[in-house]
């Protein structure tokens, strides 16, 4: 039975991630064309951006030390073996370029419009690719750790 920190742990992880990849679908197929299709002032999607990249940057901080933690939880078991650290490590690189494309986002949002690269216009898709992928990879990992369990 894994420990009440454990468990908090695994909900905080889970929530700041789904915040994260959820509000991505949200916000690249919801808010963004409304914003479009109503022709909203640059600034209301400015705001609507910078109010979204705040909430990111605090699913960032709690997936991030939440995860260090679940790493070593879950290392610490003879249930993980060569598998599970191989998926393991698939996952924490697909969340780590996640992180980096956010915070380059969010350092590129800074710029004046016509000085941002390509890459920021594509970096949401990119981030939102990646946040299917680690939760793909996330639910693998609880099948491999669970198999790992019952033998």
């Amino acid at each position: 039975m894994p420990s009440l920190l454990t468990i908090l742990m695994r909900a905080a992880h889970l929530l700041a991630a789904s915040v994260w990849v959820g509000g991505s679908v949200v916000y690249l197929l919801a808010i963004l064309p409304g914003l479009r299709l109503t022709h909203a002032p640059a600034e209301t999607a400015a705001a609507v951006a910078a109010l979204f990249r705040r909430l990111v940057h605090v699913c960032i901080g709690v997936v991030l030390v939440s995860g260090v933690y679940l790493v070593f939880d879950r290392l610490a078991s003879p249930a993980a073996g060569t598998a599970y650290v191989v998926v393991l490590a698939v996952k924490t690189a697909a969340a780590l370029a996640m992180i980096a494309l956010a915070l380059y986002q969010a350092q590129e949002a800074r710029r004046l419009a016509k000085l941002r690269g390509r890459l920021w216009r594509l970096a949401p898709r990119w981030i939102l690719a990646l946040g299917i992928v680690t939760f793909i990879l996330g639910a693998a990992l609880t099948g491999i750790f669970e198999a790992g369990v019952g033998q």
